[in-house]
């Protein structure tokens, strides 16, 4: 699988070029247009994502988020797992699994779902993001603190603590509204420049 972007930052569209047989996970309502003889199979009901396979001489299928914004793939290399913004994933291979649960997770959230989703395995991982990404790099030991509205991803190799910003005020860990989230390198913290809605 491969994925080149277009019209980036403001109004980005993912093209994903799919080998004969090979497939990708994405959410109905935002595919573009794909090549004649993709098909696509329900994976779930209601409003789940399907299954897009592309026929034996191979195919593509573009992509369009439901906001403005940038569309990035991040390359997983089967070596670290991610943490993901709950509603950023707007493609994924077969290849990169959806670690639910996470016990990282699980102690950040309680019992909660929370705000986040953790991803492994190989292969690009294709983020709809609101408005460009930017990069935070953390070398070890150093630590910064993020407003999870604009978290995008962070790998396991850093280390989080999600907390109030004012414990008066309410807080919901399904959004990160009214949080903070400390995170310790090393690493890099990938950040949307436009909050989640």
């Amino acid at each position: 699988m491969q994925v080149n972007t277009r019209h980036t930052p403001a109004f980005g569209i993912a093209r994903v070029a799919l080998s004969g047989g090979e497939a990708v996970e994405a959410h109905p309502d935002t595919v573009l247009a794909h090549s004649f003889g993709v098909t696509r199979s329900k994976k779930g009901k209601g409003s789940a994502p399907a299954i897009f396979t592309a026929p034996a001489q191979g195919g593509w299928i573009d992509l369009a988020p439901r906001h403005p914004g940038d569309t990035y793939p991040l390359e997983l290399s089967g070596q670290l797992g991610w943490s993901v913004a709950s509603d950023a994933v707007l493609a994924r291979p077969a290849t990169v699994r959806h670690d639910h649960p996470w016990p990282a997770h699980q102690s950040l959230f309680g019992g909660d779902s929370g705000f986040l989703k953790h991803y492994s395995g190989t292969g690009p991982l294709v983020f709809a993001c609101r408005g460009p990404v930017d990069a935070l790099t953390l070398k070890a030991g150093e630590v910064v603190t993020v407003n999870p509205l604009f978290v995008l991803a962070f790998p396991d190799t850093v280390q989080v603590r999600l907390r109030a910003i004012d414990p008066a005020e309410p807080q919901s860990i399904r959004t990160g509204k009214g949080l903070a989230l400390d995170v310790a390198g090393p690493g890099t913290v990938l950040v949307q420049t436009r909050p989640r809605s």
